[in-house]
């Protein structure tokens, strides 16, 4: 287990280092990077200011080695637009994102693994039917389009919930019903094919002829072994959450990292557009290897 841990922990650090390369590499693919920061209609007095205060003026590898060394020692530059350093923006904006992504994944999971297991138990019942129905609708309907019916319907009508803002519970349950419509009902389709597959297996009817209650093979036999591929895509859905949710954190002016992206590209703020991109790539690295290692606790036949 330690060799392993050991392995991927080296493999995220070369990805990583990839990203990075990556992301600096880009900002010099659009062209001159000093023109390409500085507001339209500056003069070339300024560009050439801005270009040496900068440093684009150094070779190419003596920039990347500059801009390496500051994120091994938690430097990630500057912000253009707000003139302060990108890790202090960037880290008052994680607690709002943190707090919709598992908001949201919590409740969508839930009601996911729930109409799953009524969807794979009863299925070909009304019971499945009205499962898939509501997966299916949740999977049908944009983020958008929801967000904004529910702004319409529960804010301006009914006056019950604010529609934009953040800092109460109240601010928080449309954002995270929204987000999480789309993400419970790919749970809940993903549990319901899993779990027939799995209920469908030898091991299962043994367990039944061993007079094991029902219950007790759905869920110790049953669920657990279906829960696999679930926890891959919730692993995904998570980081991809944390990555920022731009359409909804735009809808509900939620003050999270979606929003503070487009607006870095907006601002054509490069050095929070870079270190934003970054903490989306060691989000999904991390996740991942946190994936692999759930494995071994679900099954534990499974041998890294």
């Amino acid at each position: 287990m330690l060799r392993y841990i050991l392995s991927r922990f080296a493999q995220a650090v070369l990805v990583m280092f990839g990203v990075s390369l990556l992301i600096f590499y880009s900002l010099h693919l659009t062209g001159d990077p000093a023109a390409v920061m500085m507001p339209p209609g500056s003069s070339q007095q300024e560009i050439e200011n801005f270009r040496h205060a900068m440093g684009f003026d150094r070779p190419l590898l003596w920039q990347y080695g500059h801009y390496l060394n500051g994120l091994l020692h938690g430097d990630l530059g500057l912000s253009l637009r707000y003139e302060q350093p990108v890790t202090e923006l960037i880290a008052q904006r994680v607690p709002a994102t943190l707090l919709l992504a598992v908001s949201a994944l919590t409740w969508s999971t839930v009601v996911g693994l729930l109409l799953g297991l009524v969807s794979a138990v009863w299925r070909n019942s009304f019971w499945d039917l009205l499962a898939r129905l509501l997966a299916f609708s949740g999977q049908a309907v944009p983020v958008f389009w929801l967000g904004l019916l529910m702004i319409i319907w529960f804010s301006l009508h009914l006056r019950w919930l604010p529609s934009s803002g953040y800092g109460t519970f109240s601010h928080l349950i449309m954002p995270a019903i929204s987000l999480g419509a789309y993400y419970m009902s790919a749970i809940a389709r993903l549990v319901r094919a899993s779990l027939i597959d799995v209920l469908a297996q030898d091991y299962i009817r043994t367990a039944q002829a061993k007079g094991l209650s029902s219950w007790r093979i759905l869920i110790r036999h049953g669920l657990r072994n279906a829960l696999i591929p679930v926890v891959t895509v919730q692993g995904m859905y998570f980081a991809s959450l944390l990555g920022g949710a731009l359409v909804t954190e735009i809808i509900f002016a939620w003050p999270g990292i979606g929003r503070l992206a487009v607006q870095a590209i907006q601002n054509r703020d490069f050095p929070l557009v870079q270190a934003i991109v970054l903490l989306a790539a060691l989000v999904f690295v991390v996740v991942n290897l946190i994936i692999d290692l759930l494995y071994v606790v679900l099954n534990p036949r499974i041998r890294l």
